[in-house]
């Protein structure tokens, strides 16, 4: 199984992270610059196939997605997936960190996620299979190779899945506008989940159910919410600060 992953900093990732990942790349003939240039160095010793290719072949390949002049054919690998789950944590150590994005639609919103997701340090990230977008281009694009180096398993019973990670001694942390407690009075330490909901509806009433607490991010200006991926960072970034503190 192969899928196309596009731009420069989700192409370079597969190639530093995987020497047999990419069967074959595309690339921009009239594109000549630093970043282009490290890019084809890594493929010429990874990647059997190169085509030099104009632009308009670029977007046929990845229609609607801003390649930066870059695509490549990845070779699939092992399809993650719930049983995937304790491994990752048995290998995080005593306090890992898990993001819960229960049922984002738009691609630029899960790719800005697993950016974050990555630069936070988290074990892993869990949405559910259905009504959410998955692993798209876009979204690999958009993710700046987080999509490479963090674990995204999509489940078909989030719930289970939440019941899981509780009986694995993680605390399960709800990010809503309406909670009492403002995130930073939570304490973020320890095996943990934090629960984020989807774009429109927030957290669905039994994603609501298994979590053990709910924090609100406080805003001082006249929006009422934050954009998904905005929340994300916020509430990782605490959980980072309060876990280096901790250390």
């Amino acid at each position: 199984m192969t899928e196309k992953v596009c731009g420069l900093h989700a192409v370079t990732a597969l190639l530093e992270g995987d020497a047999g990942a990419v069967a074959e790349l595309w690339v921009q003939r009239t594109r000549k610059d630093r970043r282009l240039e490290r890019l084809l160095g890594l493929a010429r010793r990874r990647v059997d196939v190169v085509h030099e290719v104009e632009r308009a072949e670029l977007d046929r390949l990845v229609p609607g997605v801003r390649h930066q002049g870059v695509v490549a054919l990845a070779r699939g690998g092992h399809s993650r997936g719930e049983p995937d789950i304790g491994p990752l944590l048995d290998a995080a150590g005593p306090a890992p960190l898990v993001l819960i994005l229960d049922g984002i639609q738009d691609p630029h919103n899960l790719g800005a996620c697993l950016r974050t997701a990555d630069g936070a340090g988290v074990t892993l990230v869990v949405a559910p299979r259905d009504r959410a977008v998955g692993l798209t281009p876009a979204v690999r694009k958009v993710a700046c190779g987080g999509a490479e180096t963090v674990p995204f398993i999509q489940v078909a019973n989030l719930a289970r899945t939440l019941r899981l990670l509780a009986e694995r001694g993680l605390k399960l942390v709800g990010l809503e506008g309406m909670a009492a407690a403002p995130l930073s009075d939570c304490d973020l330490r320890g095996p943990l989940a934090l629960v984020l909901g989807g774009e429109e509806k927030g957290l669905r009433h039994l994603t609501r159910e298994h979590c053990s607490e709910f924090a609100a991010i406080p805003l001082k200006g006249s929006v009422e919410s934050l954009n998904v991926s905005v929340a994300a960072g916020i509430a990782l970034f605490e959980a980072v600060r309060q876990r280096d503190g901790d250390t």
